[in-house]
């Protein structure tokens, strides 16, 4: 073990602590001086590169659509082709980093990623774009993972909460950043260029990641490929994201491609667990979820970021088609959560591993449960500040989230099973963020026509509010139709403002419900920062 003094001496060089490297491997070693810095950039670089493209085109499908010459529901598949790959691909991380190594599937992941970026640029047509947008969703599946996994080990164990806040900020602020960022593109240059923007990122990303890794690569395992749990890892994960993406769309069970894709994701998936609990050498370790403190933080994470994402998609969506918003400015909105997040992340990572992180996390669901309290009083009369500080409130809560959650997932285990539990709790993170998605938008245009009936109710021939309204229209030359419209679309607008209000009071509540799992976990002062690393070391 290294000393304080060899530790203090070290950390003003570029070179691993000679102290610390003595009997211990390679990829083991913390780093320290520039050699972390720059390190730690890297990593961070290449995974706000990879989330910032699962939301970056989603306001740009329009001017896809309309450049490649399809309908704006065949656009979509430019979203859903990258988040099916890419959900297929996330749990395999352990699996193909035991066979072929961290470093090097982390770097093949960066430049096969940067090279269908550009292809996906130069795409002349539809079907074109979405088979680049596949193999860009495949190749990005392990990035995440394996970034979690090599900060971690370039870090001393006392500087693992460190080494996790620069992670999360960027796996915070880039979904964020994409529709903002995509829509300015789009806008003032041409949509191509959201593609290409990875291309700098991914080259510098990967230059800096191969100079500083490649002579710290893990241990290698050639072990045989799992085909059959392979095969049924990308029936059922690919049937149930394709099921998420399109039962908006398709008026969910009432649709027979619905049926189809639902019985396929459940029979596909009852298969995987059965194969994958017997065979020998499982594609994905599903044995992690005997470590309680693994379940119950990917539990947490799942469904916090499943209502984070949910409401991601929500706001922006009402402030635009109800509010009158443009792409641009609800991008606004939301990106004020970047404020609080960016300045508090890395006090949090410092003083984390000296605190209960089930404080921490409890006080992250409170946060955010106001948030959401604050956002269920939302008018259509309000203005952009009272749309903006629940946001900037948000911050805190972003900050105080994902941190003791990682590092309460990861905390205690082997080094050569970090990889497989990062790959395996982003996949239950991606994997919720669909289901919140679908989940929101479904719900809320439910409760949206369950109100839109109750404001009706009250508008008939003779009503003391209705009649007023028409001949004041009238009178300003509308026509009987038009006048009607007009009140339909207020109607409307108060029915899904009503709607969205609900929408977020119930995430309050099951914010609140949540603290209850928080308080299953045993006790550790130090699960966002020793244990985690201890996984790493």
């Amino acid at each position: 073990m290294a000393t304080t003094q060899d530790i203090e001496e070290s950390a003003a060089g570029a070179t691993p602590d000679p102290v610390a490297a003595k009997g211990t491997p390679s990829h083991m070693t913390p780093l320290t001086g520039s050699a972390l810095v720059l390190g730690t950039i890297a990593l961070s670089l290449a995974t706000f590169m990879n989330v910032l493209d699962t939301s970056i085109a989603n306001v740009s499908i329009p001017a896809i659509a309309g450049d490649l010459g399809v309908s704006s529901s065949q656009g979509t598949w430019v979203i859903t082709s990258f988040g099916v790959a890419n959900a297929i691909a996330v749990p395999l991380t352990g699996f193909v980093t035991q066979r072929f190594g961290a470093v090097k599937v982390f770097l093949t992941s960066i430049l096969l990623f940067t090279l269908f970026s550009f292809l996906c640029g130069q795409a002349p047509s539809i079907e074109i774009l979405i088979l680049f947008r596949v193999l860009q969703g495949a190749s990005a599946g392990p990035m995440i993972p394996l970034s979690q996994t090599l900060l971690l080990s370039s870090y001393r164990p006392q500087r693992a909460g460190m080494a996790i806040a620069m992670w999360s900020m960027t796996t915070l602020i880039a979904p964020i950043m994409g529709p903002l960022l995509g829509g300015w593109i789009t806008d003032n240059i041409s949509w191509p260029w959201i593609f290409y923007i990875n291309v700098p990122v991914g080259l510098l990303a990967a230059a800096v990641t191969a100079s500083i890794y490649l002579r710290r690569e893990t241990p290698i395992r050639k072990l045989p490929i799992d085909w059959t749990g392979l095969g049924l890892l990308v029936i059922w994960v690919g049937s149930l994201q394709i099921m998420l993406d399109k039962g908006q769309e398709l008026d969910w069970f009432s649709s027979p491609v619905i049926i189809a894709l639902s019985a396929a994701a459940v029979v596909g998936f009852v298969l995987f667990l059965i194969w994958e609990l017997y065979d020998d050498h499982p594609v994905v370790d599903l044995s992690l979820f005997k470590i309680p403190t693994f379940t119950l933080g990917t539990i947490m994470l799942a469904l916090a970021y499943g209502m984070f994402f949910g409401s991601l998609v929500l706001l922006p969506l009402w402030l635009q088609e109800f509010i009158g918003y443009t792409a641009t400015d609800a991008g606004e909105v939301l990106a004020w959560v970047g404020l609080f997040a960016l300045v508090l992340s890395p006090i949090i990572g410092r003083y984390l591993p000296v605190l209960d992180s089930r404080w921490v996390t409890t006080f992250s669901f409170v946060v955010f449960a106001l948030v959401f309290y604050m956002r269920s009083q939302f008018t259509t009369g309000d203005s952009y500040w009272e749309y903006s500080i629940p946001t900037v409130i948000q911050g805190v809560a972003t900050a105080t989230f994902f941190i003791p959650l990682l590092g309460i997932i990861l905390g205690g285990l082997p080094p050569h099973r970090i990889a497989a539990a990062s790959g395996l709790s982003n996949f239950a993170r991606i994997t919720a963020g669909s289901f919140g998605t679908s989940i929101y938008t479904t719900w809320w245009t439910n409760r949206a026509d369950l109100h839109h009936e109750q404001l009706v109710s009250h508008i008939y021939t003779g009503s003391p509010v209705l009649e007023p309204m028409l001949h004041g229209m009238q009178a300003q030359g509308f026509t009987q139709e038009q006048s009607l419209a007009v009140i339909n679309r207020l109607i409307d607008q108060q029915a899904y403002t009503i709607a969205v209000d609900d929408m977020f009071r119930l995430s309050a509540w099951l914010f609140i419900a949540l603290i209850a799992l928080v308080w299953l976990i045993k006790p550790s002062k130090s699960s966002a920062g020793g244990d985690a690393a201890a996984g790493a070391h």
